[in-house]
Formats: C-alpha cells, structure tokens, sequence
C-alpha cells in the first residue's frame, strides 16, 4: 500500500473547509433531564462535546467506544469487537476519566479487555460529553487526557394520575464478520414510580479485510512446541481472533417527588468470549455485576447529587481457536483469571451564591480490591503451583474538589478549580509457577510494596463572547494520573509472564515498577468558535492545545540489572532489536504532545427539489514525543486525519456520503518497535428513513473494500503459538504485522417504538 499522494495536498483545504459532522433525524432521543434553578447565573460548567448522531452511529457498530469516531480530537486504539479504547489529544485508557452512568469502571485485566465504555451497549446509550484536557476538576480526577461521560436514559414518569407503557425492540446485521444482535427496552411508570429494563445481544465471527495481509494456511502449525496443528483454515484477509459474543441487561427503579429523584439501577454482563487480535491472549469469560444508587434534588440553593455504586468482575483468559490450545507436555492453554470489587460515592453540590456567582464542591471516594492468578497448567514450565501476578491488590482514592464560576459581565465567564486526590495502593507476596520464578518473587516480596500518592489538580478556563456569531475559551489545567496496579506491581521478568502483561497491543512484553512517580500534566488550549446566531446553519471551531507531562509513565528496554531471573529475556540482545517484539519496564519520563483540531460545518444547499446538503468534517492532528531520557516518539498517536461529508435532508430520508482520509503513520516509538503505517481513504455511504415510531438505516462502510492497517490497531498476533515472541517457534505471529482495519460491509438496522 502506497501513501496517497492527494493527502499532503488536500492539507490546505482540509484545514480551510474542515467541518464537524452534525446529523439530524426525526426521532433523535430527547436529552436528558437536568436541574434548573430560577436566579442562577449561565454557566461554564462543564458541558463538554455532545455527541449528535447517535441513532445514525448505534446501527454500525457494537463498541460503544466507536460512538465517539467523529469528535474532533478523539481516535481509537484498537482491541476486542466491543473492547476498543478511546484517546483523548493522544492520550488514552487510564490518563481519561471514563464514567458510565456516573461509575467509574477500572479494567479488571492486564492486557486491558474490559474497559469501561465495554459494559454498556451501544443502543442503550442515550447521551455522551467529552471534556479535552481541560476538563473541569468536577469531572475529571486521577486522569491527565480529559473525561468522557456516557448515560443511559433518564428514567420517565408519566402526567399526574396517569400511567406509562412504552418500548423499544431493535435488531441490525452487518456483513462484514457475519455479525447480528438485537436490543429490547420497556418501562412502565406512574407520576411518582418509574421500572425499566434493558437488554442487548450481539454475535459476530472474524471480520475480514479489504484484502490479503498474510498468507493463508491453518491458524497454526505443528512446531515441537504445541502438540496439534490446527484444523482451521484462515483466510488471508481474515483477521483471527476477531470474534465476540456479549450480553448487557440493566433494570432501573425510579422514584420522584416533586424535585427529588432517587434511582436504583442494576446490571449484569455475560461476555462468554472475545478474541484480540493484537494480544497474545483472548477474553474466554467475563461476568460482571453493577450496583448503582443515585439521589438528585433542587433546593432553593441549587442542587445536590449523591451516588454510590458497587461493581464485581470476574475475568478469564486464555486461547480461542485461532490461537494455539496445546502447549509442550500437554498443557492446556494459559488459564488466567482476575476478580475486582469497586466500591464508590460520590456526593456534589451546585451552590447558587448569587446572580453571578455558582460554586460547584464535591467528594469522591473509590475503594478497589484486585487478583490475578494463574493456575497451573500441564506439567512443564506452567506447574505446579499456582502464578500469583497481583495478589490482594489495593487501590484508593480519596477527593475533595471545588469549582467557582462567575458572570462578570454580559461577555465573561470564568471558572476557576481545584481538585485533591489522596491515591493509597498496596499489594500482597506473590509466587511463580516454581522455583524458576523464585528470585525475582523474593525480591518483589521483600521491598516496601506500599505506596501513598498525594495529587493536586486545577484548571482555570474564560470564556469571552464577543456577539452572537463569536466566542473565545481558553484556560489552563494541571492534572495528575498515579499509576494503576499493572503498572506499579507485575513482577516477573520471564518471558512469557512478561507477554501476558500488555495494555497497548504493541505485542511486547512488560514488567512493573514499583518506582513510578505519579504523571503530571500542564495542558493549555483555547477555542475560537465562529457560528451563524442560532448555531443552526453554520460553525466553525479552531483548537490548538499543548501538553507537558512531568514523569509520563512511558516503557524503556529492561536489562540485566532489571532481573533476579536466570535466563530472563532482559539480556543485552534485547536493547538492540528493532525488527522484532521486545521486552520492556514501565519507567518515568517527560514528554510532549501538542496537536490542532479544526471542524464545523455549512450549507451548500437549502430546499431543493433533492432537500437539503450540508457539508460538515472534521480535521486532527497530535504530535507526541519525550523530552528526557531516550529521544523517541510516544506510542500509539494518530497521524493527521480528516473526514469531509455531504449530508442530505429530503423529507423523512437522511444519507450521508463521507470520505475518510488519514495520512501516513512515520513518528513512531523506535523503543517498542512500533510498527509503521500507509495512508489511506474510505469512502462510507448511510442513509436512514424515520417513520413516527420507526426508523431504518443501511448503508455501506469501505464501499471500495480497501486494505488499510489500522494506525492504532497494534501489532497482529491473533493466530499461532502466540506464547513464545516471534522467531523462537515456527507459527509464532511475525513482528512487523499491522492489525488491518474492516473491509467492505453492509448492514442494515430497525428500531421501533411502542
């Protein structure tokens, strides 16, 4: 694949024309309800970027992470079918604050496939924010990337005497991976009582590319390793260890009187497998169980909110059947399992002190209890005892915050916060598979495992509205991330335990450290915002930002001096590498990210025998790098990218004809071996019809089924004898590899109300 030439040429007009994509239907979810107080001040509060077209977006996807593909600023690190991970201004996973129906979900896995956003489906999503890097301090907290919130409806309740019966059943298949599923949601309230369930069900095998990527051939080969060649045949444009299977169920119970609303909701996930195509690992089980009580009222001061939840995972990986089951001596597979138990509050308060003056304080506390273990198997290097990874892991969090927010005048707001977090973390002794293991588990087991990180956060923001048609923000935040438990506690320089550590699917191996300082982020942005009076017809938005982190948790090539383990693989060989997976330490470093985001949108047409076009895009940018210790490029940041559509309104039809163009990848990280990327474009066709109480959509993505690699999709190692790193056993996935994105698909989606 060559880098289109018409990319660096189009540069000018992108950035001249580039439009956000804003999409209307007849049944577009009302928003949801929010506390008003008479005599309060407009605010600055945090409002963030509301995602518009989500009826449009729910049809193409089941990766709830996927909905957030055309804010600008955001882009996606590729994992799981549902499992893909958002990035902020290149900045991802734990550096954002990722709350669903105000949780704050921790992935309870080392390589990262249980994410927040995983445990909640697409079609009961019913509104989105995203906060950039100056995220208020109300929002956001032990995090350095921004925040996005994701909620589902808010519970109904019928007119005074009444009752209300009301619905929703919808199914969708996508050609692409053979995937369907389906959703159904109902309810059932009077004035002061609300009931509603929600369900969701989605099946999908492989997906395919827009062509060859790697030859075809069984998914693996007899090597004197594993003992069976396997009886499945990939493709070579079939992506292995793509498929997925899960079920989400939420049943909420709602009380109301007069300006008091309390809700109760419960949720349960039945996730029986999920392949990863750029882990040596797959998903085999994930069984999660939510907890989620919620109070909010209006007083004559402002409001009052209060939360407190509780989330129990039970997480299980191993190998799926594009990646090889038996291993010499007859070991079944890589058993690894984890439980978290998430215990949190969180109390606010908006306080109107006067017609200027808004002062929003809160709390939060997070108390989490973590294990990764990994039983036995067969009886050659996986026995006999039990590998402890995380044994009695603990991580709390304990936050004050305040924010005040003036109305200086007609034109200026403000907002000034500050935010405090005590972050306490410990962990247990831990143990190998056998004495192999010994040393460097002594050695973890007799330092001073306890770490206490105390963290201040602020953020200063203004707004000047200079008329009707223009405004200006900008502002300044410092925001602190202490590492999580992977981070800071995996142990073991084996080889193959430091291959089942991996939170970035580069395909490298990683050891912890007990060491890491906590990141700290200085981010200054502003935002110029150009729109026609009733921000109807046409807008446009420039943001330049610029990030320094203080002590970025970054990974370095771990040496000799970093290993108690005879024959570990952190040996000279390994800081010398560069056409192969290596092994590495998560360590300290300062870095730099800055970067630009353009979008808006414009009439071309109006009421025309052919409706009304609109032409909208978007256009990102990021540059990320280190400033101390080894020069190199920070991992994972997405090349200039833009997406220019046309957008048509004739009646009840909506369709949208969307070009997406994305240059080539070459600031890449030489210490993980990043891997390079080709530029590419798409060309993606929808079209949705609304009745009163239906609404159809169809459409076609990569209408010319063309063969792309993903530029954050990772390295591929989704078949083989995925346990050894390349080179040790014929079948083991090749370095240089990259995760190819979806070929052509057709789908098609139904909703209805009742």
């Amino acid at each position: 694949m060559q880098k289109p030439a018409f990319v660096p040429r189009l540069l000018p007009l992108m950035i001249a024309i580039s439009l956000f994509p804003v999409t209307s239907s007849a049944n577009e979810p009302t928003p949801l309800a929010t506390v008003v107080v008479e005599g309060a001040p407009e605010t600055l509060a945090p409002a963030g970027i509301v995602v518009e077209n989500l009826p449009s977006l729910r049809a193409t996807t089941s990766d709830t992470a996927s909905l957030l593909r055309d804010v600008p600023g955001v882009s996606l690190y590729g994992a799981g079918g549902v499992s893909s991970l958002p990035s902020i201004h290149g900045l991802a996973d734990d550096r954002l604050r990722i709350k669903v129906d105000g949780m704050d979900l921790i992935s309870a896995c080392g390589n990262h496939m249980n994410p927040a956003l995983s445990y909640i489906d697409p079609s009961n999503v019913e509104s989105i924010q995203v906060f950039s890097g100056l995220a208020p301090v109300s929002v956001s907290g032990d995090s350095i990337g921004g925040a996005i919130h994701v909620k589902s409806s808010e519970p109904e309740f019928a007119a005074a005497g009444g009752t209300l019966r009301k619905g929703e059943a919808g199914a969708f298949y996508r050609s692409n991976g053979n995937a369907f599923g389906g959703n159904l949601s109902a309810t059932v309230a009077s004035d002061t009582v609300s009931v509603t369930y929600s369900g969701s069900a989605v099946k999908s095998g492989n997906y395919t590319a827009g062509g060859d990527f790697k030859a075809a051939g069984p998914a693996y080969v007899n090597d004197g390793k594993s003992i069976t060649t396997s009886t499945k045949w990939l493709a070579g444009d079939e992506v292995g260890s793509s498929m997925y299977k899960s079920m989400n169920h939420s049943l909420g119970f709602a009380l109301r009187n007069e300006n008091h609303l309390t809700e109760l909701k419960l949720g349960l996930q039945d996730l029986p497998y999920q392949g990863f195509p750029n882990q040596r690992m797959d998903m085999t089980a994930n069984d999660s169980e939510q907890v989620n009580l919620r109070y909010k009222g209006q007083y004559q001061w402002g409001a009052l909110e209060a939360r407190v939840y509780h989330e129990h995972t039970r997480h299980k990986m191993n190998f799926l059947e594009d990646k090889a089951y038996w291993y010499q001596t007859w070991a079944p597979g890589m058993p690894m399992d984890t439980e978290g138990r998430n215990t949190g509050a969180v109390v606010k308060a908006d306080i109107v002190l006067s017609a200027r003056d808004t002062l929003r304080v809160g709390s939060e506390y997070q108390r989490y209890r973590f294990d990764d273990w990994w039983e036995a198997s067969g009886t050659g290097g996986m026995s006999p005892d039990t590998f402890w990874d995380i044994n009695d892991g603990e991580r709390d969090r304990y936050a004050v915050f305040a924010e005040w927010e003036v109305r200086w005048s007609p034109q200026w707001l403000s907002q000034l916060g500050l935010r405090h977090e005590t972050v306490k973390m410990d962990t247990g002794p831990v143990q190998g598979y056998n004495g192999t293991y010994a040393a460097d588990a002594a050695a973890f087991n007799t330092a001073d495992r306890s770490r206490t990180d105390s963290n201040w956060d602020m953020t200063a923001l203004a707004r000047y509205m200079e008329n009707d048609s223009t405004a200006y923000e900008f502002g300044y935040a410092r925001k602190t991330r202490s590492p999580n438990l992977y981070e800071r506690y995996t142990w073991s320089t084996g080889g193959m335990a430091m291959n089942m550590i991996n939170m970035t699917g580069d395909g490298n191996g990683y050891v912890g450290n007990l060491d890491l300082k906590p990141e700290v982020a200085h981010t200054i942005s502003a935002t110029a915002d150009w729109h026609d009076a009733g921000e109807q017809n046409w807008g446009l938005k420039i943001t330049p930002y610029y990030t320094y982190v203080q002590d970025y948790i970054n990974a370095r090539r771990c040496e000799a001096a970093d290993s108690q383990m005879a024959g570990s693989k952190c040996a000279a060989a390994n800081l010398t590498t560069v056409n192969n997976f290596v092994f590495l330490k998560y360590t300290n470093q300062d870095a730099q990210l800055y970067g630009l985001d353009i979008s808006g949108y414009m009439p071309l047409a109006r009421n025309t025998g052919y409706g009304s076009f609109t032409a909208t895009g978007v256009l990102n940018y990021v540059r990320g790098e280190t400033t101390s210790g080894i020069d190199d490029n920070l991992y994972n940041m997405m090349p200039l990218s833009a997406k220019l559509a046309v957008v048509q309104n004739l009646g009840r039809w909506t369709n949208t004809a969307e070009v997406v163009m994305v240059d080539a990848k070459d600031d890449v990280s030489q210490v993980r071996n990043e891997i390079r990327t080709a530029g590419y474009s798409l060309l993606n066709l929808r079209s949705s019809y609304t009745w009163k109480q239906a609404r159809l959509d169809i459409g076609i993505e990569n209408v010319f089924d063309r063969l792309y690699d993903l530029p954050l999709g990772g390295a591929y190692v989704g078949q083989g004898t995925t346990m050894p790193p390349a080179g040790m056993a014929s079948g083991a996935p090749a370095w240089g590899v990259q995760v190819p994105g979806t070929g052509r698909s057709i789908y098609t989606g139904v909703t209805v109300q009742f």
